[in-house]
């Protein structure tokens, strides 16, 4: 999946103007553009990046445990060290050589090179190991899945932006066609064809539109707000949009097949199955506790109580040595661990058959919302053109006298609503598409 990502948009990439940043600079932008934006700049996408770079100092944290350690060491001490005179057989000693025993202080200089190396841990270095480079795999689904999220969320409010567009192009269209009808309502009122009541059933008609024109308008601030949200841009800056709604019918009606490539392809899937994994490794961890294991330390270095000798060979010292660890009883540490790790693979089985069940669940409802969008389509086009027929009608025979102005505000109503269904079933059908390809594991846009 994070493959298909790259390929995508490292080809949008190459589509832009040498010596430009069109998508980033320039105010008009396509579907493939604000996702791209979107992926570059969102704090999800960083953070799940951030996560993964975290994960790759981790895994060098646990290779460190199977490497030797390697120090440079340096002491100076002063001291003086009265234990000859605390031996119990002293007193025995003659005076004069018990006088000559009394210590006094001295310096003492040292430094050394130390080394420790681990050459046998029951495998627990080694299992470290792996899990941290299990949880590095599942830090590329977490930006797999972090993309995933934000070009769906793009998708949604860039279609959002343009539904509020067109929406108030439709208020726009049909308040202006309410203000004709009032002007011609007033002209027959003057030329004595057409009652006062007429005149302002059509007036108030216009100032009823108005709050909805108001409102559409605000609609676009919202929808424009909420996508620049994503494209990482100012909220109030003027983004415009290339592009129009979605319309290809889906080419593959096969729930079964769908549902086994989302298995596939799905992000969280792959992180689910390596969660998995690295319960089962955990596992091993936890039997790897408080068993035997050996170590080798040694050092070499000088020491002296003056600094001269300090470099001379004759004060050289050095030790060599291999630590044996048996750990015979640890409170039922070792037997606790793997209780949880037990527990925590159970658990992660569970998470993954739950998840399988909601992917299923997801591409029925998904798949049944793609239907019925386009099934409103096709019912609110047909719609569309009964209702303009109708107010067309009404106007010519409003011309003549053969009909109201409640006829013409009810067919001006009826192409209003018909022209807002249609809007409304254009914008359900891509974004149910959207999210749609988005439980399939693939791109929310094409």
């Amino acid at each position: 999946m994070r493959a298909l990502f790259t390929v995508i948009l490292a080809g949008l990439s190459l589509c832009e103007i040498p010596g430009s940043t069109r998508a980033a600079d320039a105010a008009a932008l396509t579907l493939e553009d604000a996702v791209r934006l979107a992926i570059d700049r969102h704090q999800d996408v960083a953070k799940a990046r951030a996560a993964a770079d975290a994960l790759k100092g981790k895994i060098r944290e646990v290779r460190a445990q199977a490497l030797p350690e390697i120090k440079l060491e340096s002491n100076a001490t002063r001291w003086r060290d009265p234990s000859l005179l605390n031996a119990s057989g002293l007193d025995k000693f003659p005076e004069e050589l018990r006088v000559a025993l009394v210590p006094s202080a001295a310096n003492l200089f040292d430094y050394a090179v130390t080394v420790k190396q681990p050459l046998f841990t029951q495998g627990k270095v080694g299992t470290a190991l792996r899990l941290a480079s299990i949880e590095a795999e599942g830090a590329v689904s977490e930006i797999d899945r972090a993309e995933q999220d934000v070009a769906l969320a793009t998708v949604k409010a860039f279609y959002g932006l343009l539904w509020a567009e067109r929406y108030r192009t439709l208020v726009a269209e049909t308040q202006e066609q309410k203000k004709r009808h009032a002007a011609m309502a007033r002209t027959r009122f003057e030329n004595g064809v057409a009652t006062e009541v007429d005149v302002l059933r059509s007036e108030v008609a216009v100032a009823n539109g108005d709050p909805d024109l108001v409102r559409a308008g605000y609609a676009i601030k919202q929808a424009r707000a909420q996508l620049n949200y994503y494209l990482g841009r100012p909220l109030d800056a003027d983004t415009q949009l290339l592009g129009s709604f979605e319309e290809r019918t889906w080419e593959q009606p096969d729930l079964a097949e769908l549902q086994r490539d989302a298995l596939r392809r799905r992000p969280e899937m792959q992180r689910l199955r390596i969660a998995e994994r690295s319960a089962d490794t955990q596992l091993s961890l936890a039997r790897a506790e408080s068993r035997m294991r050996l170590d080798f330390s040694g050092s070499y270095g000088m020491m002296a109580r003056l600094p001269q000798n300090l470099i001379n060979r004759e004060f050289t010292r050095w030790t060599a040595g291999v630590n044996f660890t048996l750990p015979l009883f640890d409170g039922f540490k070792r037997n606790g661990l793997i209780e949880q790790a037990v527990a925590n693979r159970r658990a992660a089985r569970l998470d993954r058959e739950k998840f399988e069940q909601q992917v299923q669940l997801a591409i029925q409802q998904g798949y049944d919302d793609l239907q019925s969008a386009a099934e409103s389509i096709a019912a609110a086009r047909a719609t569309v053109g009964e209702a303009e027929q109708v107010l067309a009608m009404m106007q010519n025979n409003y011309r003549y006298g053969a009909a109201t102005t409640l006829d013409i505000v009810d067919a001006e109503t009826s192409v209003s609503v018909a022209r807002t269904n249609l809007l409304r079933g254009l914008y359900d059908y891509s974004v149910s598409r959207a999210n749609l390809r988005w439980s399939l594991g693939l791109t929310p846009w094409e």
